[in-house]
């Protein structure tokens, strides 16, 4: 077994790595411990307690994080016409339609999120083996198959996070940058974790959100108390 380089020892030193910290402390531990010289992403995963390979336990959703990604979003809209310009004014960055279409199966995807009209789906529907896979293909349920491309250009591009569970009953996602502020993080958190708390589906029985931990992209991660992710600890369960 390799032994832990310096830094990822360093990086763990402080963590008891079997308790429950509560939100606040815990977003500072994962703060005072994102070295590396970039701007690190926090991100968030919790453990579900939901079988995803049932259609009646799927969790999946779209939250506007109140202080953004801190990530910059490049956006693709499937449209024509009125639709193209508006989405192109609301600062989309690749538009189009058959022409795009051609451009995504050859394997040109330089973009982060996608948006399409819904008279469109038809056309964007020949890329789902290669959309699917990537997380990307449009979707009504979380407002990505639209006639109001404006907000959600615009929501793409300020800070909403689409969220779907994994097999392993896993959410995950990033919910801002080590530079925000301790305050700005807790909020997105706590929005996050309210958006997959709503987002719990008729099927589920039982506790809801077993575990949830916070990480930095190069730093340990830091398990949470689940109560203190909301107002109300009882929504935890």
């Amino acid at each position: 077994m390799s032994s832990l380089g310096k830094r990822t020892r360093a990086a763990r030193e402080g963590i008891d790595r079997e308790k429950l910290y509560p939100l606040p402390e815990a977003v500072k531990l994962v703060k005072d411990r994102a070295k590396a010289k970039f701007d690190e992403t926090v991100e968030i995963a919790m453990n579900l307690g939901v079988d995803p390979r049932h259609a009646d336990q799927m969790v999946r959703g779209v939250v506007n994080l109140p202080n953004g990604t801190g990530r910059a979003v490049r956006v693709a809209v499937f449209a024509r016409g009125a639709k193209a310009d508006e989405a192109k004014a609301a600062g989309a960055d690749v538009i189009g339609a058959e022409d795009l279409v051609e451009k995504v199966q050859g394997g040109n995807i330089d973009f982060d999120r996608v948006v399409a009209t819904p008279d469109l789906m038809p056309l964007v529907g020949r890329l789902g083996k290669v959309l699917g896979p990537r997380g990307l293909m449009p979707n009504p349920k979380v407002g990505t198959v639209t006639m109001d491309v404006t907000n959600a250009v615009k929501g793409a591009k300020g800070g909403s996070v689409e969220f779907r569970v994994e097999k392993a009953g896993i959410v995950q996602a990033g919910v801002g940058k080590a530079s925000f502020s301790a305050e700005k993080l807790v909020e997105n958190i706590m929005a996050f974790a309210d958006a997959v708390q709503k987002a719990r589906p008729a099927g589920a029985k039982g506790h809801f959100i077993n575990r949830v931990a916070i990480s930095s992209s190069m730093g340990p991660g830091v398990k949470i108390e689940p109560g203190s992710l909301f107002p109300n600890p009882q929504q935890a369960h």
